[in-house]
């Protein structure tokens, strides 16, 4: 012990320990003393030094009136404690029920750490950190020995996909929260990296200009494109800047985090939206096409997109030729592209035109194959009076465009598909999709055109009902409907003949009904144009006013003497035997 001014022990003459000293000479005693000892105060931090160590404490030295003990447990992070070390404890207690110092060292750390914390907040400082593990929603970040939360949001300028990668390493962080009532902590290490990018991207915008070439990271990837980071400015790479081909997603040919060589397009007064470029960096395709390449020649490709009007066959990448539904099948009938061709397939074509200017292209695959209406045999194949099958492409109010085969179709009018049948409308006869058989009535080459006729396939029956129902026969009828001017009545034979509303007068006075069966007179019959007209007032009209017929001679039979019906007369066997063989015709047709 040590002191400024000397002290004289002889002074003092003592029998014994502690005993004669004068007051004045106690006091003086205590002032020296007291003078070699340190003010302490609870619940403060200061520091000691290492006086000794033990298997299980560390004596440490505060000044003050006892040495204290810290458990050794509280220094594992300091290899080899040993004394003359300066440590800083946390004084618990100045003196507990054993007379005892009580210090700790763990809560000292404690209490520095949040001393630290805070003032990196007021001082806006940079401290380093450890990342101890990953968390939901970012990492946890040991400051001090303090865990501090480090959000996903606030740990790149970039998104984080992958944390993991953080753990066990150090990393510059800054304080941006201090919740004291959950002793919780929130850090950012984004807000380091934006600071040097608000440089970065100041020297950037400011040298920004059309045609620059500048090396960015693909940051993000969209269906219509990528954004690119510049360092710190982000530009859109749109997809169909990033290649000359035709893509369907930027992820066929870039990835996340590539880095990637752009020029730039275009950007606006505030700079704030740019457009960039990839495909621009190099020479545009339709430049290198073979000079070899013009009308007619043959080029093979594949097809890339199908629409509604065509398809687009891609020779290479950035060269596409349109193919024209009406350039697929020599058919006349358009049909959807997809019945001929699908995304992805490989496939030969012709060139239709041709502009390198324009960078334009049109492609035939009909071409490949020799048109129909050209061939030789065309004119003997198709003869008039040939019979065909085709399938029915289209129907319209006049009739219906058979197909023969592909691109020969021919016209079957609608007074062509029956003999006997009223058709007002195709749609009543056969449907799109049915075959039907036909025979050629007429062939333009020329104008490529074909009369074909459904009805021709049999002869023609009117020749036949022209001696079965002259005018004056009697048939039985029966109604089918009515309207304002008369009734339509079916026939024998499946025949359809007309009565006016005149006609239909019964003998008492009433109507014909629908559905009734009656006799009807025939009053017209018209070959050519297929008309039956008749009447059941005729029937029985007519027969009143005939003159009663003379009475039979004596000795001539009562069948003799009665004279036979007109109709009666014209119906000969040849007659009956020729309408039995149309009706096995027509039952067999059915």
């Amino acid at each position: 012990m040590s002191s400024t001014k000397e002290f004289n022990w002889e002074a003092f003459d003592t029998k014994g320990f502690g005993e004669g000293y004068t007051k004045e000479q106690r006091a003086q005693m205590e002032a020296v003393y007291t003078g070699t000892l340190s003010e302490i105060t609870e619940k403060e931090v200061i520091k000691g030094v290492v006086v000794g160590v033990n298997d299980k404490d560390v004596i440490i030295n505060i000044g003050f009136k006892s040495d204290g003990l810290v458990p050794l447990s509280e220094f594992r992070d300091i290899a080899g404690i040993k004394p003359g070390d300066e440590v800083e404890v946390y004084i618990e207690e100045q003196e507990n029920a054993l007379g005892q110092l009580i210090l700790s060292r763990k809560k000292a750390r404690i209490v520095r750490a949040w001393q630290d914390i805070e003032g990196a907040l007021e001082n806006d400082s940079v401290i380093e950190g450890l990342v101890k593990r990953r968390t939901k929603g970012g990492l946890i970040v040991d400051i001090y020995g303090v865990e501090a939360f480090l959000p996903g949001s606030q740990i790149d300028v970039k998104p984080i996909r992958d944390f993991d990668v953080y753990v066990g390493k150090k990393m510059e962080v800054k304080v941006v929260k201090i919740n004291h009532a959950n002793d919780n902590v929130v850090v950012s290490h984004k807000i380091l990296i934006e600071k040097d990018l608000e440089k970065q991207k100041a020297e950037i915008l400011n040298n920004l200009e059309k045609g620059q070439v500048l090396e960015g990271v693909i940051k993000n990837m969209t269906n219509f494109g990528v954004f690119i980071d510049l360092g710190g400015v982000d530009g859109l790479l749109h997809i169909t800047d990033i290649s000359w081909g035709r893509i369907n997603h930027p992820e066929e040919v870039l990835q996340l985090d590539q880095k990637v060589q752009i020029v730039v397009l275009d950007f606006d007064d505030d700079k704030r939206r740019i457009s960039l470029g990839m495909k621009q960096l190099t020479s545009h395709p339709w430049d290198s096409l073979a000079s070899s390449l013009e009308i007619g020649s043959r080029v093979q490709g594949k097809i890339v997109n199908v629409a509604d009007y065509g398809a687009f066959l891609e020779l290479a990448p950035g060269v596409e030729g349109l193919i024209h539904v009406s350039e697929m099948s020599w058919s006349q009938h358009l049909r959807n592209p997809a019945d001929f061709v699908k995304v992805g397939d490989e496939i030969e074509a012709v060139v239709l035109t041709l502009d390198k200017d324009d960078r334009k292209m049109s492609l035939g695959i009909k071409q490949l194959t020799e048109d129909p209406w050209t061939k030789q045999d065309m004119s003997t194949k198709y003869a008039v009076g040939s019979k065909h099958k085709g399938v029915v492409r289209n129907l319209t109010n006049f009739g219906l465009f058979l197909e023969l085969e592909e691109g020969i179709d021919g016209l079957v009018h609608v007074s062509d598909l029956s003999w006997t049948k009223k058709i007002k409308h195709p749609s009543e006869f056969v449907k799109v999709g049915d075959e039907l058989n036909v025979a050629v009535l007429e062939l333009d080459v020329d104008n490529r055109r074909l009369a074909l006729g459904h009805k021709q396939l049999e002869e023609n029956p009117w020749d036949t009902f022209e001696t079965v129902f002259p005018v004056g026969s009697v048939h039985k009828c029966t109604v089918n409907s009515k309207n304002d001017k008369g009734a339509v009545l079916e026939l024998p034979y499946g025949l359809e003949g007309f009565a006016t509303v005149k006609n239909l007068e019964k003998e008492d006075g009433s109507p014909v009904e629908i559905g009734e069966s009656l006799d009807f007179k025939v009053t017209e019959f018209s070959k050519d144009d297929k008309r039956i007209v008749l009447s059941h007032t005729a029937t029985f009209k007519e027969e009143a006013k005939a003159p009663k017929k003379a009475a039979a001679p004596a000795g001539k039979k009562k069948e003799e003497s009665v004279e036979m019906p007109a109709q009666a007369e014209k119906s000969t066997l040849g007659d009956i035997g020729a309408l039995a063989e149309l009706k096995e015709k027509m039952e067999g047709k059915k």
